[in-house]
């Protein structure tokens, strides 16, 4: 579980918010740790107002600082890699790392001022994630600092019912038993006027129908969460679970909200491109409202 964690960063404060998870979690369980800088062709001074690493020689510097001034547990392993020939898809590089180190969880901090758009379309995060073979604990910090006291302490796994999504139970509950976590489970079902489009127009046809469908549905949701509980529970792991009607992405992040979880696990398709893994997904819809730390695990398509 998270042997081998890879944290990429830029030089910014910003990207720095993926440090102390990333601390926190190697402490935890002994996990690996590679920092990884990638020299920008023609990259500017300056990224959001701070500074961008550009000279080989003081990313090594600055990667052996954060090393040595971050990570204090002697047991736990800390690599620095500086990529020095320079790229101008530094996504693709940190993905081409990833195929060469291994690691089998990328932090990754999305930093852009321009909302949802921006992160869906052509952001560093989104090119990692788009790839899809490897999980990605995505923060987005505004000030930096948000994450210094993260302990990973309660964990919410949206689920949908679909089992190929299922995979992100098993991932948060090996991570919940390893660094005795609380687990929230939370299902969505949504309501005759939040259903998704190609639904709607069935639902507006028939409405009473669909009305005693989605009653059905909510019946089935809470037998399949207290079977995914009792199964946590009879192992050990402390969890809970709820089902609300409604949009899911206003949903989870409300449930998110009031567990105060430290993490929200999503899965996400791993097929390849941008339209692929976002289609019809609520994933980017969660993003843009939340400032938590979402962990997106690939399954299979």
């Amino acid at each position: 579980m998270f042997e081998h964690i890879l944290v990429p960063l830029d030089g910014s404060g910003l990207a720095e918010a993926a440090i102390p998870p990333a601390a926190a979690l190697s402490r935890k369980l002994g996990s690996e740790v590679t920092l990884l800088h990638v020299i920008e062709k023609n990259a500017p001074p300056e990224i959001h107002g701070q500074r961008h690493l550009t000279a080989e020689e003081d990313a090594r510097r600055y990667l052996k600082e954060i090393a040595e001034g971050h990570f204090f547990d002697p047991s736990v392993q800390v690599n620095t890699h500086v990529h020095a020939e320079e790229q101008s898809q530094v996504a693709r590089s940190i993905v081409e790392h990833s195929h060469e180190f291994k690691p089998d969880l990328i932090i990754l901090c999305a930093h852009g001022a321009g909302g949802l758009r921006d992160f869906v379309v052509g952001s560093i995060p989104q090119q990692v994630i788009s790839a899809g073979t490897v999980p990605v604990l995505l923060l987005q910090p505004e000030t930096g600092t948000e994450y210094q006291s993260l302990e990973f302490k309660r964990l919410l796994v949206a689920l949908d019912g679909e089992s190929d999504h299922d995979y992100s139970l098993v991932v948060a509950g090996e991570l919940a038993r390893k660094i005795e976590a609380e687990l929230h489970l939370i299902r969505v079902v949504p309501t005759l006027s939040t259903l998704n489009a190609e639904d709607a127009a069935s639902g507006t046809l028939l409405p009473a129908a669909t009305n005693a469908m989605l009653e059905i549905a909510e019946d089935e949701a809470c037998e399949y969460l207290q079977e995914k509980v009792n199964a946590l529970t009879a192992a050990g792991i402390a969890a809970g679970a709820e089902v609300q009607r409604g949009d899911p992405a206003i949903e989870v992040v409300n449930a998110a909200d009031r567990q105060e979880a430290d993490l929200i696990l999503l899965a996400t398709h791993g097929k390849k491109g941008m339209g692929a893994l976002w289609a019809g997904s609520v994933a980017p819809q969660i993003v843009a409202r939340t400032h938590r730390p979402i962990l997106l695990v690939p399954v299979a398509a």
